[in-house]
């Protein structure tokens, strides 16, 4: 040890930054999850378009340039939370259709509370879902999206007994999904809150596809009696009088 040991100055440590610890060794195998899930709590906050790919690198614990190894910008992002919520949509919709019950609208109207339990409970996923496109090049429905439709309509089929040309089906389907789409939206709007003669929304859905059914069963039955009335008249037409090979003038 020397004299000019007391001319040393120290410098001072740098206090430790949490969130940079984090993003220097954050296990990239899990990044792409802990993207889509700081996306799907930023969209529950603030709406698809409310947040920005920084933030959603911020909130996931990573650098900003992390999420560009799986998302190409904010609108990938969200197209895969979309995606997710779809999927777990489909799943949760044919699980309540197939929960073993006997009567076949009971198990129906089960897939309507689930659809508006799920719209409650995932506002992430539902505001994702259901988020315009960009207005230049429309996104077309996913696999997972069409999936979910696949599941109504069959679900709907058997409910009706198949009863149904493929276009009339189609039809009622989206009447379905739109009325059910719909009471989700003012139930998130707060339309339903407490208040006097406020109908709860599984009553509204239950008495509105109720309509629906019957309206669609009157429809094909004045459809299939206009067509036997037709048929009907057909067979009592005479036929025109074609003079056989022997007959010839």
């Amino acid at each position: 040890m020397t004299g000019h040991q007391g001319n040393v100055k120290c410098r001072p440590m740098a206090k430790s930054d949490p969130d940079l610890f984090r993003r220097q060794t954050y296990h990239h195998g899990n990044l792409r999850e802990a993207l889509v899930g700081a996306a799907r709590d930023l969209i529950a906050e603030r709406g698809p378009a409310g947040f920005t790919l920084v933030e959603a690198a911020r909130r996931a614990g990573v650098s900003a340039a992390a999420p560009y190894r799986h998302f190409k910008d904010r609108d990938a992002l969200v197209a895969e939370v979309c995606r997710r919520g779809f999927e777990e949509l489909g799943r949760r919709l044919s699980d309540a259709w197939a929960r073993g019950e006997l009567e076949t609208s009971d198990a129906f109207s089960r897939m309507g509370r689930t659809y508006l339990a799920f719209a409650h409970e995932e506002p992430g996923y539902y505001s994702a879902m259901f988020a315009p496109g960009p207005m230049r090049s429309p996104t077309p429905p996913s696999q997972a999206a069409r999936d979910a439709f696949t599941a109504l309509r069959g679900a709907i089929a058997r409910l009706i007994g198949g009863q149904r040309d493929p276009n009339s089906l189609n039809l009622l389907a989206y009447e379905v999904w739109a009325l059910t789409h719909g009471i989700a939206m003012l139930a998130a709007a707060g339309f339903f809150d407490a208040g006097v003669n406020v109908p709860a929304p599984d009553e509204v859905l239950k008495a509105g596809v109720g309509g629906l059914l019957a309206g669609s069963a009157t429809e094909t039955t004045a459809r299939a009696a206009s067509k036997r009335q037709r048929g009907a008249k057909a067979s009592q037409t005479p036929r025109a009088l074609v003079p056989s090979s022997g007959q010839r003038s």
